[in-house]
């Protein structure tokens, strides 16, 4: 059944209560009750009942419940690394025995650099950001809002600027399939490369980003945000509900242990290295074939169990402390777990209604091929806006562009381009979205407020992408 324009009211509905209640999770479920209503023509108790069974079939699929069960972990990993003194140590290095962060902007710009650096997985990239630099972020007054957003754009753009990592593997796999029915030739890896330097929305995130920070230029809600931060010293807005309870999580260092850094590094370490050997052993020897959601889930695994026996082992605490402070972090991450939970429903009721077929089919092959590019960006920032999903959308409009390239004779590269360039833009707007939940999370910022100081720099990125798309669809 084609359910045309009501396919997009769940998203919609659940993004402007979001905005408008500042209740997440309320409005995600309305907006799966409305899909659910629609499906079953409008029967509210039937609805009602498959709203309720489509939260609980998420757990149905494994890398949705491998990306729940991280959740939890982190907050194991976060409260463990407090409790050891590592995090305590590295704000003590850096602030006070070299003085190398001595302000806001460096504190910043430290974010930015390990933003920039932890390239393997998104949702890692995040953790470790935020887990890093929010001390020290807070030392200095950076707002949490601030912190999210620049959690945010760094971890997704530069993901999916590389090729080996999770989302190199996706969207070379999706690339392959359109080879491998013959739409296209060539090899996927060189065509995914020569896509890179038409990511435009990545690229100018990244450099605006840096600008900002360097400049002190915010603007929008954001620059209310820093005003606050700096001139009242709240970090937060009154009546902020941070996605995670900082008093829940956190913890001093253990009495007795002397802060040093190494016990934050080492468990980060084993971390980020566990990425790309979990996704070369899912991907039987091939990194690109490799699960990202195993992965992810492999690497959080591997630091706890290697924490456990680095803090024991150094005597820095019992086997019942340490499992003590696992529970704890894990914990307090029930209400992160929730949301994902409700984001991961959603997306699936807007499989189900098709909602991606229904927007590319508005335009698919409606316009001339200069265009291709620009409403390729467009048609996949909507999808992502809506579905609150990178990863769906390329799965949706990977082939859909692909095949709309060649019908149209636009630019193969700039089209791929396109399409990662409008997931990240969309994800980066909507309030459903797991990266941007996962953001909220790692910065301990109230989720809405991210997204709303967000918003400007997204919309602002989105443009110069689109304006790019537009002039150099016409002249390539």
């Amino acid at each position: 059944m084609t359910y045309g324009f009501l396919s997009l009211l769940p998203s919609l509905i659940a993004i402007i209560l979001a905005i408008a209640t500042k209740q997440v999770f309320i409005s995600l479920f309305a907006g799966i009750l409305i899909g659910k209503l629609i499906m079953t023509n409008w029967t509210f108790f039937p609805a009602l009942g498959q709203s309720i069974d489509s939260v609980v079939n998420v757990f149905s699929e494994g890398w949705v419940t491998k990306t729940i069960i991280f959740s939890f972990l982190v907050g194991s990993v976060v409260t463990l690394i407090q409790a050891s003194g590592g995090v305590e140590g590295f704000v003590y290095y850096l602030t006070e025995k070299n003085k190398r962060i001595k302000n806001r902007k460096a504190a910043m710009l430290l974010a930015y650099f390990i933003g920039i650096v932890v390239f393997i997985e998104s949702t890692i990239t995040c953790l470790i950001v935020g887990t890093v630099s929010r001390p020290i972020c807070d030392k200095y007054k950076v707002s949490r809002e601030k912190l999210a957003y620049i959690c945010d754009s760094t971890s997704a753009p530069v993901c999916s600027m590389l090729p080996f990592n999770s989302w190199g593997a996706t969207l070379l796999g999706l690339i392959a399939a359109q080879i491998g029915a013959g739409v296209i030739s060539g090899n996927s890896v060189n065509l995914l490369i020569k896509s890179i330097p038409f990511n435009f929305y990545a690229i100018s995130t990244l450099i605006t980003l840096l600008i900002v920070i360097l400049t002190g230029k915010d603007f929008g809600p954001m620059k209310k945000a820093e005003i606050r931060a700096i001139t009242e010293g709240k970090l937060l807005r009154d009546g902020a509900m941070p996605v995670v309870d900082q008093d829940a999580i956190e913890v001093n260092t253990k009495k007795g242990v002397e802060p040093n850094m190494k016990h934050m590094l080492y468990p980060l370490l084993v971390l980020v290295v566990m990425i790309p050997i979990s996704l070369y052993i899912t991907g039987d020897g091939v990194i690109f074939n490799g699960s990202g959601s195993t992965s992810v889930f492999w690497a959080v695994l591997a630091s706890l169990v290697f924490s456990g026996f680095y803090y024991i082992g150094k005597r820095l605490m019992t086997l019942n402390e340490f499992m003590d402070y696992v529970y704890k972090g894990a914990g307090a991450m029930i209400p992160v777990a929730a949301i994902l939970a409700f984001a991961f429903a959603i997306g699936n009721i807007s499989s189900e209604l098709e909602t991606g077929k229904y927007m590319a089919s508005l335009v698919e092959g409606r316009l001339n091929g200069s265009f291709g590019p620009a409403i390729i960006f467009i048609m996949s920032s909507i999808i992502a806006f809506s579905t609150g999903t990178s990863f769906g959308t390329f799965a949706i409009m990977i082939p859909i562009a692909i095949q709309m390239a060649v019908a149209m004779d636009a630019n193969i590269y700039m089209s791929i381009g396109a399409v990662i360039s409008g997931a990240i833009m969309g994800d980066h707007s909507s309030p459903i979205s797991d990266t941007t939940i996962v953001s909220s999370m790692a910065s301990a910022s109230d989720h809405i407020d991210h997204v709303k100081t967000q918003l400007p720099y997204a919309l602002l990125n989105g443009a110069i992408a689109l304006t790019l798309y537009i002039v150099l669809g016409i002249f390539l």
